[in-house]
């Protein structure tokens, strides 16, 4: 493992919390494009990049609402409203911008930015460290030895680091088994249901006692009656819900590395708040 150190930025989390964190009306540019939540992403940027020194940055975005996950079931996410108004204009613009920092913006129609974001921690985490910067604990399912998730904290350049070590020890349950357990307590964010009847706690203690679904379907007699009847009648959507919460981590991505070099000049983020605003 060399010296290099790849920031892997989640660009929705980053704009929806950077928009909410401030008033759109107050922030317009000479074309009239609200631009707070772009102001708030190039921040950010800066913040993270100061804090964390990669040598290399890559932004994950989201392509649109459509993707596998709403194919296996339609209503994912659908109890998301639309996006606000002020905030719509604002994808390109924040796109733009992180371009403009020399910062390559990966997206692929029909997955995710934690598809890509898996993506690529798979095809680099073997040769560099890896930070990721995300408002999203699902993430923490990539969590290993060389990758660390930095969850957005209140204000610009605050984090909540969370190693391999921290999540074991707070969790008890290896990252991956992250996914068995939002299998089966189910994610209302992403508004699926895992096992009805069956919550983040019983769900944990259930997956630190057997390991994994299928250790929970080996033991499935030692279970409460309670417990084996919620499973038996669920178990189409706890699969499906297993597939729901997994980063897919093999998603045809084109970048190469040297793309994504980062110089570090400060000057550039004057330079581009200076072109947006």
């Amino acid at each position: 493992m060399g010296r290099e150190h790849l920031l892997l930025i989640d660009g929705m989390a980053l704009l929806f919390r950077s928009f909410y964190a401030t008033a759109p009306r107050w922030m317009m540019n000479s074309r009239g494009v609200p631009t707070n939540a772009v102001y708030g992403v190039v921040k950010q940027i800066e913040a993270a990049t100061n804090v964390l020194q990669p040598t290399h940055v890559v932004c994950c975005w989201d392509m649109g609402s459509t993707t596998f996950r709403t194919e296996w079931f339609p209503d994912y996410k659908a109890n998301r409203g639309e996006p606000p108004h002020e905030l719509i204009p604002q994808f390109d613009l924040a796109k733009e911008a992180v371009a403009m920092l020399g910062i390559p913006n990966i997206g692929v129609l029909g997955a995710e930015a934690d598809d890509c974001i898996g993506s690529l921690v798979k095809q680099y985490r073997d040769e560099m460290r890896i930070s990721i910067m995300t408002g999203d604990r699902d993430l923490f399912q990539l969590l290993s030895e060389h990758v660390t998730v930095y969850l957005l904290a209140k204000g610009i350049g605050n984090y909540e680091a969370y190693t391999l070590e921290r999540f074991i020890k707070e969790k008890g349950i290896q990252p991956q088994q992250l996914i068995d357990v939002k299998a089966l307590m189910g994610d209302a964010s992403d508004n699926y249901p895992g096992v009805r009847g069956i919550g983040e706690k019983q769900a944990f203690k259930l997956i630190q006692q057997y390991g994994s679904i299928e250790g929970i379907m080996e033991n499935l007699a030692n279970l409460t009656k309670a417990q084996q009847q919620k499973i038996t009648e669920h178990l189409d959507l706890l699969h499906l819900s297993r597939k729901l919460a997994t980063i897919h981590c093999d998603i045809p991505l084109h970048l190469r590395l040297d793309e994504a070099k980062w110089d570090g000049r400060r000057k550039r983020f004057v330079e581009v708040l200076e072109a947006i605003m």
